[in-house]
């Protein structure tokens, strides 16, 4: 679920020096130094996506999307609650079918699909593969997406108010089409029933009329 009712932020201060690129890389390989070469450290091998892929890069990002893609389908046929969710299964990401595709913002036009297709892969995989909470969740998948758009070098207040604009809450007479294995483990951690009896009502319907994927 791309939005949630409400969106909470903290800054948590350890107090602890943050380690450089270099050396959290290092650390977290395991490897010692080489033998006769104090200091350094046998390199890894890796598969390189490009120059400095492990930087924050717009580049790298539409990379991963498309991987993503690879793996799994996008449907933007449907009514979405809170503009995006998936498939039970993982397989399908939902965008709301009336969302556009792109908004511009300071003369330029910003395509929006890769940021929430990032935060509904980032937030499924961790529900399915951590069993986390959705409410923990979302918050680490509005993160990747925020350090997405920022990183697009668009302003997160404008993506933002953009989104706001096309929500569909519980009584939206826009929300009247809703896939039948939508995950709705989201609505069900939040507690959000209104959203929940309507969906329900929809589906029931859909299903007295035969509406399938």
């Amino acid at each position: 679920m791309a939005r949630g009712k409400e969106s909470c932020f903290m800054a948590i201060s350890t107090g602890k020096k943050p380690e450089t690129r270099s050396q959290a890389r290092t650390a977290s390989s395991g490897a010692g130094p080489i033998k006769g070469q104090p200091g350094k450290t046998p390199a890894r091998k890796r598969r390189s996506l490009g120059r400095n892929d492990t930087l924050v890069s717009a580049g790298m990002l539409e990379k991963a999307v498309k991987e993503i893609l690879s793996r799994i389908t996008l449907d933007r046929t449907w009514d979405i609650p809170y503009l995006a969710g998936y498939s039970r299964n993982g397989k399908t990401i939902y965008i709301d079918r009336h969302l556009p595709k792109s908004f511009t913002t300071r003369g330029r036009e910003v395509e929006v699909d890769q940021f929430l297709i990032l935060h509904e892969a980032v937030e499924k995989s961790l529900l399915a593969e951590l069993g986390l909470v959705y409410q923990h969740a979302h918050q680490i998948a509005l993160r990747a997406e925020e350090a997405a758009v920022r990183a697009e070098g668009v302003s997160w207040r404008d993506y933002d108010r953009f989104m706001d604009r096309f929500i569909k809450d519980a009584g939206d007479e826009r929300l009247n089409r809703i896939p039948p294995d939508l995950d709705i483990k989201p609505y069900r951690d939040e507690h959000d029933s209104a959203v929940l009896r309507s969906m329900q009502k929809v589906v029931q319907r859909e299903l007295r009329d035969g509406v399938t994927k």
